[in-house]
């Protein structure tokens, strides 16, 4: 594993051969004897820095290979490993969407036909043992032949699993018991899926609509209103400085992206534009202070979630469309990769600090004014 020698403008981003389509952080339990659903439990430094990537060129004879990667990210030097520390060959069967479990038991991917699980190992790099993933024993009976799934997420406990597909089913199931709880068809097609902080609820969105559900009663309890020639497109829970659950999903209305803010009511708080650009991904980050879009043309942007201003915009990121993003654990960087094969990582900086440096800056610069005046007018002795 090494960081290489480019500028610290290319050690954030790397490229390893293959369309990324997934991108996941590490838990902090991953590859533990006693897998824990804590995501503050003490965990050794190389695990809170890898990141779990999913791609390649699919079926045919591309000659581009099917794989799972593990890269390391040290966050005080802002670089990705410039080589994958880990990679696990899928053959023919591209990984399309992943799930990674938050209690470090492994993850699910889904494939073309069907859904696999993978588990956390080790091998050893110079003496040292080093994460690694391999396929598991575990057969998930339930999600085989089921056909392409879109969309897969596990609550924050890990207690459940929610997978959309293509044919617009919908499935929940109990984990890891693969027990179902829920088997519905709200949507032509589902796009994205997410469980609620506090596990009560689940939200699906698909072919522009929402849905709403009950994992308790596992029934339909609200459909997400929208405006006229509104498009809803991806979802997130989250929570406010007052600990209160609310939901975010963006948005299309004409050529505008639009973050959308709805309470546990189900009702719309707020509609803020982001951008013109199109939408292809969206996370919000764990302590609920940011959200992230990731655009058609490659563009990353981070939004404050207090007044859904852009944060940080970082254009082309990526050459073409960004295919997916995740936050870090801890909230201080952002993951991102594209079809262009290109993952990268964004520090989020402290705009405050930031801001309060400015406020210095310009303050020397009006007292340096204003001396030079005050001497031009003969104000101050020479």
């Amino acid at each position: 594993m090494g960081w290489g020698n480019e500028n610290q403008e290319e050690l954030n981003s790397r490229k390893y051969g293959i369309p990324l389509y997934g991108a996941a952080w590490v838990p902090p339990a991953a590859g533990k004897e006693d897998s824990v659903t804590d995501s503050d439990s003490p965990a050794t430094a190389t695990a809170k820095r890898l990141i779990v990537f999913a791609g390649g060129g699919g079926e045919g004879h591309s000659g581009i290979p099917n794989a799972l990667l593990l890269s390391a990210f040290d966050l005080e030097s802002n670089s990705l490993s410039d080589k994958p520390v880990a990679k696990l060959g899928t053959g023919s069967d591209l990984p399309y969407r992943m799930a990674v479990h938050p209690g470090g038991e492994g993850l699910i991917c889904s494939f073309s036909q069907s859904c696999r699980w993978f588990e956390w190992g080790s091998t050893s790099s110079n003496g040292e043992d080093v994460l690694s993933l391999k396929s598991s024993e575990n057969v998930l009976e339930q999600l085989k032949d089921v056909g392409q799934q879109l969309a897969m997420t596990f609550n924050h406990e890990g207690s459940l699993l929610a997978v959309g597909g293509e044919d617009g089913k919908l499935r929940v199931f109990k984990w890891p018991s693969m027990e179902i709880i829920l088997n519905e068809a709200p949507h032509p097609s589902v796009k994205d899926l997410n469980f609620s902080l506090d596990g009560k609820f689940l939200v699906s969105v698909g072919n522009g609509a929402g849905k709403i559900w009950n994992v308790e009663t596992s029934t339909s309890v609200a459909s997400l209103p929208k405006e006229t020639g509104e498009i809803l497109g991806y979802c997130r829970f989250s929570q406010t400085t007052g600990n209160d659950q609310v939901l975010y999903v963006t948005s299309m209305r004409g050529k505008d992206s639009r973050i959308v803010k709805f309470n546990t009511s189900w009702q719309r708080i707020s509609t803020t534009c982001i951008t013109r650009e199109s939408v292809c991904a969206f996370n919000v980050s764990p302590d609920g202070k940011l959200l992230a879009i990731g655009t058609a043309e490659g563009n990353i942007i981070i939004i404050s979630s207090t007044n859904l201003r852009v944060h940080t915009y970082v254009k082309k990121a990526h050459l073409g469309f960004v295919t997916a993003s995740a936050f870090s654990l801890d909230s201080r960087a952002l993951v991102s990769t594209s079809m262009d094969s290109s993952s990268r990582v964004t520090l989020i900086k402290d705009k405050k600090k930031d801001g309060m440096n400015l406020w210095i800056i310009l303050l020397i610069i009006i007292l340096a004014v204003a001396v030079y005046y005050a001497k031009t007018k003969e104000l101050i002795p020479l």
